[in-house]
């Protein structure tokens, strides 16, 4: 990214034509040993075309200057895992643009999985409490929070993508209450998401309950929510195996992050 004149080259940097945006990119480029390794780490980043790599990079440099990465715990976050983060994050919005994460501004970095201590009350008054652990979380107007090892571990875990999976929840909140029902754009038909997004949730309980393994990860049934956000992981770390066998919900996946991954 060091050439600034490479940027005009960039579509979305074309859209953007932002006289800061410019001087900020110009300013505070990602190295160039930082940008490879982070390629080196995130098959998804890796795999796209040099047109959409650069894309990424703008908008990976823009995330880390709008958004506050703060690690806890005496995690050690590197530059290195600072750029890796931020490549993860924008993967979703690469031909969205950064505006689809504005509202929130920090990303809170454990060093390993993290447990939330919370309670509730139930319909008959009677106090729950849990402490579960948690690989990521996302709060509504609140900050993203993931863990560095899980963060790590997902190259490893075939369709894993924990920040993914955290930033298709925030991106389901833009519209409310995350439940699988993200903005969708002008022209999409909400009545073939309902269909495409119900149906495999239906068939996909229905094999779930005959004991047979399942080409999602399981967590996914938790809610619809979930299934959205597992689902959009899957999409963006292994297409194919989404694509063969949940070929609707991949090509609405298409039309929502105007990707083709696979």
């Amino acid at each position: 990214m060091g050439n600034v004149d490479s940027l005009a080259r960039v579509p979305m940097f074309n859209r953007i034509r932002n006289w800061y945006v410019r001087q900020l990119v110009a300013r505070r480029p990602i190295a160039e040993p930082l940008w490879q390794e982070a390629l080196r780490r995130c098959a998804p980043a890796r795999r796209l075309g040099a047109t959409d790599q650069a894309t990424l990079r703008v908008l990976a440099t823009l995330f880390l200057e709008s958004k506050s990465l703060e690690p806890v715990q005496g995690l050690d976050l590197d530059d290195a895992g600072r750029v890796l983060l931020a490549t993860h994050a924008c993967l979703p919005i690469l031909k969205l643009g950064l505006d689809w994460y504005d509202g929130w501004h920090s990303l809170i970095v454990y060093p390993d999985a993290f447990v939330p201590h919370r309670e509730h009350t139930d319909a008959a008054g009677v106090v729950h409490r849990t402490a579960d652990a948690m690989a990521g979380e996302a709060w509504g107007r609140g900050p993203v929070i993931v863990s560095w090892a899980d963060v790590l571990d997902g190259g490893r875990r075939s369709g894993h993508n924990v920040v993914v999976h955290e930033m298709a929840h925030k991106l389901d909140m833009l519209n409310g209450d995350a439940n699988g029902f993200p903005p969708l754009h002008r022209r999409m038909d909400r009545r073939a998401w309902t269909r495409a997004f119900s149906g495999a949730w239906d068939r996909l309980h229905e094999q779930q309950r005959h004991g047979d393994e399942l080409p999602i990860d399981p967590y996914a049934l938790e809610s619809p929510a979930e299934f959205f956000a597992v689902a959009s992981e899957q999409f963006f770390e292994t297409p194919a195996a989404l694509r063969q066998h949940l070929p609707e919900v991949y090509r609405l996946l298409e039309q929502f992050y105007r990707q083709h991954p696979y």
